[in-house]
């Protein structure tokens, strides 16, 4: 029976769990019935939905014992859910078989309480075991399978798999505590552990014990739990504090959420729907593999939870619980795709979801801001995705300004806006402090009218499809025709002696720029780079080359120069020099760096530069 070794990534974890996480080390006890209970739930829709388990004895229940003997202190907790074979058992408890693995450790910062959280979110809980025990062993048989296995770990070095005998299937996990775990050997506190985390568990929870009567030991079972379905209870019968501590128990968060969501519907349709925002948003939310987490229940029989349908995908930081009585308990994943049943649950869920975002909005500004740094994104990916509820996402948009860097919503920015301003203009870049020192602000700011600062790329694409809010029409002022309608005569005079110029300029660049045009937005600069109307920005065109799209073809810009500015006014008069070709490039260079553009040759930058230095000095 030779030992193997666990993954790199689990004994970092364990490390981390061991030394320096879970605070609160008696939630391990929370972790193992929670694990139980998921078991428990699986074998129940098998029993229900498939042939070959039908005919199976099944009453689920959870089991705990100890022993506080001088020489023997241990745990053990019983279950009779699905139970694992030996390709389980590697998968489940000596690897962590999930994607974004690696990038989860990089994110461990070493701060015990924000790392505790990521481990919670990465659902690791059995690992939590070792933080009491100095050995666990896992003795399980698969429901339908013969054959039964004994897992063996100290946490540290690896661990051993063998086959064992085993009457029932189900899994036991027993844990030889150490110094830090014999304390959990004692009726009264596992009784107040139980009823503190796991009271909500749907399934029997007994724990045995021995009382002396009459100077004889006698064994006694009691059942810890109500095991009643947390979910169906009415919500005046809930505190905050259940609701927090059944989130806590559903998700394997260490964190309460930052809001729930309970409600219940009867009459045409019969369901009941839980859901929780986490405070902090699941490690893996940006991945396209990443795991749903609203589990799916029928007439309070687990189903799924491995559902992307169930909530649509902007919506994927929810965790939850949908409940309902119109569905049969065999139904199968392929008719859930298509269930009306099912899709018009969704649909209501999901307006009564981003109706109670919409009230902590209206309720609590800075818990709401808390909310949106969060998930900010996904619920602009909305925006795009849900054009039912493409009115409400908008209301809960929040952006920083050329103003100020205070959080408004578009609501606000309409009711800032000049007496005259019909658009509500926004301009995109890749970094809040350049963007708001941009050149294609001057105008805005002289006038003293507010820009939508976006500097998150997916701003990008979403502003692209999106092209009103309410009777007000977005402009980008990365596009050369944004400012018209806050120009004025004296800005739409344009300078006739700047058209040989412009010209000369245009035999310099000559391809590097789609045309060369006065400004009516600069005041400071003397030049910027646009897009055309028509076209994508460069900012757009350089997203799409990330994502490998090459063979888009490029838009060549607009540069705008400023016939106010004294460089302009110089190179009118030297325009025969053999400075004024450098004079020319390096004033479209300095625009592609205003933008965060790449130059083409830095160091043909350099040297033109050092000449033009060396000609002034």
């Amino acid at each position: 029976m030779a030992k193997q070794k666990f993954r790199t990534e689990v004994s970092q974890l364990l490390h981390l769990i061991i030394h320096s996480l879970y605070s609160n080390k008696e939630i391990f006890l929370r972790e193992l019935i929670s694990n139980a209970s998921d078991a428990m739930d699986k074998l129940r829709y098998l029993t229900t939905s498939d042939n070959n388990y039908k005919s199976l004895e099944f009453n689920p229940q959870i089991d705990i014992k100890f022993d506080n003997t001088e020489k023997n202190k241990t745990l053990t907790i019983s279950d009779n859910g699905i139970g694992m074979n030996k390709a389980d058992l590697v998968e489940n408890l000596g690897t962590i078989a999930r994607s974004g693995t690696k990038k989860f450790i990089e994110n461990l910062s070493g701060d015990s309480k924000k790392d505790s959280n990521l481990i919670g979110q990465f659902g690791v809980g059995f690992y939590s075991s070792f933080m009491v025990a100095d050995s666990v062993e896992v003795t399980t048989k698969k429901a339908g399978e013969k054959t039964a296995f004994l897992w063996k770990s100290d946490g540290k070095t690896g661990f051993t798999i063998k086959e064992v005998k085993k009457d029932s299937y189900g899994t036991e996990i027993k844990l030889f505590l150490n110094d830090q775990g014999s304390e959990y050997t004692d009726k009264w506190s596992l009784e107040n552990i139980i009823k503190k985390y796991s009271d909500h568990i749907a399934f029997p929870i007994y724990l045995h014990y021995t009382e002396k009567k009459d100077e004889k030991e006698e064994q006694i079972v009691d059942q810890v739990n109500s095991a009643s379905a947390f979910w169906k209870r009415s919500k005046s019968s809930l505190k905050k504090k259940d609701y927090n501590e059944f989130y806590k128990t559903f998700s394997n968060d260490n964190e309460n959420p930052l809001l729930h969501l309970h409600t219940s519907a009867e009459g045409t349709l019969d369901y009941t729907t839980l859901f929780f925002v986490p405070k902090v948003a699941p490690f893996d939310m940006q991945n396209a593999d990443y795991k749903p987490g609203v589990k799916l229940y029928v007439k309070r029989v687990f189903i799924t939870d491995d559902d992307k349908e169930l909530m649509p995908v902007y919506l994927r930081f929810l965790r939850g619980i949908i409940d309902t009585e119109d569905l049969p308990l065999n139904v199968s994943r392929e008719i859930l795709q298509k269930n009306k049943v099912l899709d018009k649950i969704k649909r209501n869920s999901v307006k009564k979801v981003l109706k109670a975002i919409e009230n902590l909005a209206k309720k609590d500004k800075s818990k709401y801001l808390e909310f949106y740094m969060q998930y900010g994104v996904p619920i602009k990916e909305g925006l795009y995705q849900d054009y039912e509820n493409r009115e409400l996402l908008m209301d809960l948009l929040r952006f920083r300004t050329n103003k100020s860097n205070e959080w408004i919503s578009l609501a606000d920015y309409v009711s800032n806006m000049k007496k005259d301003q019909k658009s509500i203009f926004y301009i995109t870049g890749e970094n809040y402090d350049t963007i708001k020192s941009s050149p294609l602000l001057e105008a805005c700011n002289k006038k003293d009218v507010e820009v939508l600062i976006m500097d998150n790329e997916i701003d990008e694409f979403v502003f692209s499809s999106v092209s009103k809010y309410k009777e007000h029409n977005f402009k980008s002022v990365n596009h050369s025709d944004a400012l018209e309608e806050l120009q004025n005569d004296d800005d739409k005079k344009d300078s006739n002696s700047c058209d040989p110029l412009i010209k000369k300029m245009k035999s310099v660049l000559g391809d590097k720029v789609k045309d060369i045009k006065i400004s009516t937005r600069l005041t400071d600069s003397p030049s910027c780079l646009v897009a055309d109307s028509s076209d994508p920005t460069a900012q757009m065109q350089k997203m799409f080359q990330q994502m490998g799209q090459m063979n888009m073809p490029a838009a060549k810009p607009i540069l705008e120069i400023n016939p106010k500015h004294k460089i302009v006014k110089k190179m009118l008069k030297m325009s025969k020099t053999k400075q004024f070709k450098d004079s020319v490039l390096l004033v479209y260079e300095q625009a592609l760096l205003a933008e965060n553009l790449k130059l083409e040759n830095p160091n043909e930058f350099i040297s033109r530069l050092n000449r033009v230095l060396e000609k002034s000095l």
